[in-house]
């Protein structure tokens, strides 16, 4: 049993009830383990579905961009929705839409059909980690939320570094399909152990009947500016290097629509009594400290989640199935630490363990920059277990601050506006990092063919070898001296893109070197060891 309170902590609004707080914390995970899985199974599979479902490439991409705007659309408002709906409810009436949308994109039998539904999939998939963090946050005392957050952090994190491989073992020996229907039966677990398990607290319901009370009062302008400037904005950080950027109408206007609104939402929502999202917490030190270190964690790890794969498939040959697996050594190190984190969270001050992150983060990113040609599975395998190591250090301490000088009613709004950090950060992070991966390449290839000479003696000794071997394949040497210069075409092209990912690296590694002083002006935390109850 908990007790009504421990070290001075109020738990009225536990969603434990008389049952164990870490059960909680477990069954809350499975959903949002589910969703953020499927998110990077998806990005696997893009190039069968478009050959399946008779689409381009391009408009291939619409699966993925959907799926994001309407998860960015719904986030924000999250805390709001689940104040007004109800928190358990709303969480159930989440998990339940992401289930049926995922049963349906698996059924879909065209690229419309399959958009719609990724789109209902986005919205139930986006309002998930915010009741789940809000859940924890006020389950777990200010002493133990910490461990709780890591093993949270366990399914928000360690999903994206499975899902490339589940993802490219469905695809190389199932069909797509099934990328989207093995969510349906742990939907159905995730919605059965929340009915039986998670409570209601009675304080929250009747937060939520006073807040009815004379009627529902909808900050409707509020809804549709934040919709607007996070729609537009994901739209074009996920078109913008496939459009030309700004050279395009298409994107030009989207970026108009999204400054604007923001300009608008800000100073609307700051006057609003009853705001849809509470963007006051962002003025507040801790948490908007938190909210911005949060956002620079999401630029560095998911460009760089992307990245690896790419490079692995598109430069090393691999299959979908072997580049995911070069991810796993790092999820299970993510794994081993979580906890070891959680613990530390209570000792250490948050500030110090987040600039440690930072820096084992820019320290694996500097270590990545060693890419080679010839460079071996090995080779990636830990170049992408030293990126993670800094994460867990990074993630549990950032929800720590978050919450940690905020009333409990305020957990709601919180959880929405952290979680848009986090997606709006990794949304921004691909872009700049498939950005700058185009525009380096365009320029080192430029200068490497500018240093390959016909005249020069290094170039004819490598035209004379690489002409001999073709001729001793059994060319022809006119056939022989053709392939030659399609050979060391094609090395300067594979080469210019090779040293651009490094500059990927080096970008990433500088940028989190910068972000460190921010996370060490965090104010420190109060530390508690708690002994009484379960939370």
């Amino acid at each position: 049993m908990t007790t009504g309170k421990a070290d001075g902590w109020d738990n009225s609004r536990s969603a434990a009830g008389d049952r164990n707080p870490w059960l909680i914390a477990t069954v809350v995970s499975i959903a949002t383990f589910m969703q953020v899985l499927d998110t990077s199974i998806a990005n696997v599979a893009l190039r069968q579905i478009a050959g399946s479902l008779g689409a381009g490439a391009d408009e291939s991409t619409w699966i993925v961009t959907t799926y994001l705007v309407a998860s960015a659309i719904i986030i924000p408002i999250s805390g709001w929705l689940s104040a007004v709906v109800g928190r358990k409810r709303y969480y159930m009436i989440c998990v339940a839409l992401f289930t049926v949308a995922s049963l349906l994109c698996g059924l879909a039998t065209s690229l419309p059909m399959l958009i719609v539904f990724r789109v209902l999939q986005g919205l139930g998939g986006g309002g998930m980690a915010p009741s789940e963090q809000a859940i924890i946050a006020d389950t777990f005392s200010p002493a133990r939320r910490s461990s709780a957050f890591a093993l949270y952090g366990v399914a928000v994190i360690v999903a994206p570094t499975v899902g490339p491989t589940i993802g490219g073992w469905i695809t190389d020996n199932f069909s797509w399909h099934w990328i989207f229907f093995i969510n349906v039966p742990i939907g159905v677990i995730s919605l059965l152990l929340v009915q039986w398990l998670v409570a209601e607290p009675a304080i929250l319901e009747k937060e939520r009947k006073e807040r009815l009370y004379g009627g529902l009062k909808v900050d409707w302008v509020g809804f549709v500016l934040v919709a607007l400037f996070l729609g537009c904005l994901e739209i074009v950080l996920d078109k913008g290097q496939e459009d030309d950027w700004f050279q395009s109408n298409f994107i030009v206007t989207f970026a108009i629509v999204s400054a604007v609104s923001f300009a608008i939402f800000i100073p609307w929502e700051l006057a609003r009594k009853d705001p849809i999202v509470d963007v006051r917490l962002l003025f507040q030190r801790q948490f908007g400290i938190a909210f911005l270190v949060m956002m620079a964690v999401g630029v560095i790890i998911f460009g760089s989640t992307q990245l690896v794969p790419q490079l692995l498939q598109s430069n090393f040959g691999y299959t979908a199935t072997v580049s995911g697996l070069v991810l796993m050594p790092g999820g299970m190190a993510m794994l081993l630490l979580m906890p070891i984190s959680g613990r530390l969270a209570n000792i250490v001050q948050p500030k110090y363990l987040m600039a440690f992150g930072l820096a084992a983060v820019a320290i694996a990113m500097w270590h990545s920059t060693s890419l080679e040609q010839n460079a071996g599975f090995g080779f990636f395998a830990w170049m992408r277990l030293y990126q993670m190591i800094g994460l867990p250090f990074l993630f549990v301490p950032i929800n720590t601050v978050a919450y940690s000088e905020l009333s409990p009613e305020s957990t709601g709004q919180a959880s929405s506006l952290i979680n848009v950090a986090r997606n709006l950060g990794g949304s921004i992070g691909i872009s700049l990092a498939n950005t700058e991966l185009m525009q380096r390449a365009q320029f080192h290839q430029s200068r490497l063919v500018e240093a390959a000479i016909p005249s020069s003696s290094n170039y004819q000794h490598t035209f004379d070898r690489v002409t001999e071997f073709f001729v001793s394949q059994g060319s022809s040497p006119i056939a022989a001296r053709q392939q030659a210069v399609g050979w060391i075409s094609q090395t300067i092209l594979n080469q210019s893109v090779l040293i651009s990912y490094m500059d990927v690296f080096w970008g990433c590694s500088i940028f989190a070197l910068l972000v460190v002083p921010l996370a060490l002006t965090v104010r420190n935390v109060k530390q508690t060891t708690e002994t009484v109850g379960h939370g």
